[in-house]
């Protein structure tokens, strides 16, 4: 198959990924209207579990699952739970299209990271990119002019503590196994989640409990077409597709919650994406993996019921190796 034909197979992967993935934040939204984000994070990741087991098992390279960086993995594990119940509850509580808009921060969030953490150099445009970009998120926010919810807040923590998830795997990526990355916040979940369940448990129906099953398959589904795409195309190629959850927000927002997104909304939401496929670009052409932070940790936002897709990509490479 030809170069070019394989890219758009990739980008048309992507699509399809960023839509299930869009969808399973429809699904979260829907069910954050009766339930706390602990009690959905909860059941839909119980629910997951046995789907992301599946892959673990899969995993033949052997070895414990005492961790070699325990520090970075309680970091990674810490922050992916956190990122998981602020953007479930985000969703929740903010249009679809501004919740995007405030997590398509992360690429650039990841990049100033990427200065103490990985004592990467950012240059000027990259550095220029960021700073337009993080001007983007302020227009969404209208600091002064709209009142800050709470939720709004959750949806800042929650581009924080997804890009030191994302960073975390970065920098002890290649020293750690992918299960042990994927695993300890799945069991960390289970027990902070399971302990707060106890204050706010409220029972829910079948139809409910199917939901939160449609939240567990979306989010492996995603996460491997999400493989599949990389696996197919230039990463350049890729990483931008993340960007068109921002038109299935919309349309998702318009026909199923009366969404209408505002023109300061629609202004930052264009900066923000433009500030992040620069970044992409920029990253790309530097060639050097060691200054592609933002490639590397490649995925939608990580939470516990869409994990990694770098990670999940190392379990599946090592099965391949093993069976070879």
């Amino acid at each position: 198959m030809s170069h070019d034909k394989q890219n758009l197979r990739g980008a048309l992967t992507a699509l399809l990924s960023m839509g299930i993935y869009a969808t399973h934040d429809v699904v979260v939204k829907s069910l954050g209207a009766s339930y706390t984000p602990f009690q959905i994070v909860f059941f839909s990741s119980v629910l997951s579990f046995p789907l992301v087991t599946l892959f673990i098992l899969q995993e033949k390279d052997g070895g414990s699952l005492r961790p070699r960086n325990p520090g970075w993995v309680a970091i990674r594990t810490v922050s992916t739970i956190v990122t998981t119940v602020s953007a479930f509850y985000a969703f929740s509580k903010l249009p679809l299209a501004q919740t995007y808009a405030i997590l398509f921060a992360i690429p650039l969030l990841i990049t100033l990271l990427s200065i103490p953490i990985l004592g990467e150099r950012v240059r000027l445009k990259r550095w220029i990119a960021v700073i337009v970009g993080l001007i983007g998120v302020l227009i969404v926010l209208r600091p002064g002019q709209a009142p800050l919810s709470i939720g709004h807040l959750a949806a800042l923590l929650a581009a924080f503590t997804g890009a030191i998830a994302a960073i975390s795997v970065r920098k002890v990526g290649t020293d750690e196994r992918a299960v042990v990355m994927l695993i300890y916040p799945l069991v960390g979940n289970f027990f902070v989640m399971g302990a707060a369940l106890a204050f706010v448990y409220e029972p829910m129906p079948i139809e409910h409990l199917g939901l939160l099953a449609v939240i567990a398959v979306f989010g492996l589904c995603g996460a491997v077409l999400s493989i599949l795409a990389y696996q197919m195309a230039e990463a350049v190629i890729v990483a931008p597709m993340q960007y068109s959850q921002i038109i299935w927000a919309i349309v998702y927002g318009y026909f199923l919650f009366d969404e209408r997104p505002d023109t300061a909304t629609l202004i930052g939401s264009a900066i923000v994406i433009a500030s992040g496929i620069y970044i992409v670009l920029r990253e790309t052409r530097v060639g050097s993996t060691s200054q592609q932070p933002v490639l590397e940790t490649r995925g939608k936002n990580e939470t516990i019921t869409t994990p990694r897709s770098s990670l999940l990509q190392r379990v599946l490479s090592s099965t391949g190796r093993s069976g070879r």
